[in-house]
């Protein structure tokens, strides 16, 4: 976990020092919860904010934060061989504080990844580390993407993503 943090420090220490101009952006994502959290949650939903300065042509590297909720769901736990119960998951919201970077592929193809840390602010579970490469299309003012999020806290909760940013 160390080794991540001063890995996403570093990158944005990079940026600092050689950043020649930046953007923000502002976005919304949803998307489906998979693995072993699509037996609790059915849904994930959020906001995104992120500043980005740009290193290179090609390469641009900043922070990123925001809120994302996975919807708890009702569903069937069995105990023993024969008994069930019905159980319903409580939401999670999570406020994302992490190291994002995006490489353009070419000018409209990019892939990106973020970097960091979820911490739980609704919900009965732990706060865990983040990571959420993206792959998507763009232009000089919106982008949408696709995404694989994953917060490991002590349970791993997974989902698919789709979502659209405003650049300005």
């Amino acid at each position: 976990m160390k080794k991540i943090i001063l890995s996403v420090i570093a990158v944005m220490a990079f940026g600092f020092a050689n950043a020649q101009d930046g953007h923000f952006k502002v976005g919304v994502h949803t998307g489906f919860a998979v693995g072993d959290a699509s037996d609790a949650f059915s849904a994930n939903l959020g906001a995104d904010v992120a500043y980005l300065w740009k290193i290179s042509n090609e390469f641009s590297a900043g922070a990123t934060t925001g809120y994302t909720m996975y919807i708890g769901k009702t569903y069937t736990a069995y105990v023993g061989s024969t008994a069930y119960v019905m159980i319903k998951s409580a939401n999670q919201g999570f406020v994302p504080v992490a190291g994002t970077a995006q490489y353009s592929i070419t000018d409209n193809l990019f892939a990106g990844l973020d970097l960091g840390y979820a911490i739980n602010v609704g919900g009965d579970l732990d706060s865990g580390v983040l990571y959420q490469p993206k792959f998507g299309y763009q232009n000089k003012k919106i982008e949408i993407y696709a995404a694989f999020k994953g917060i490991d806290t002590n349970e791993s909760l997974n989902s698919f993503n789709v979502g659209f940013n405003y650049k300005f």
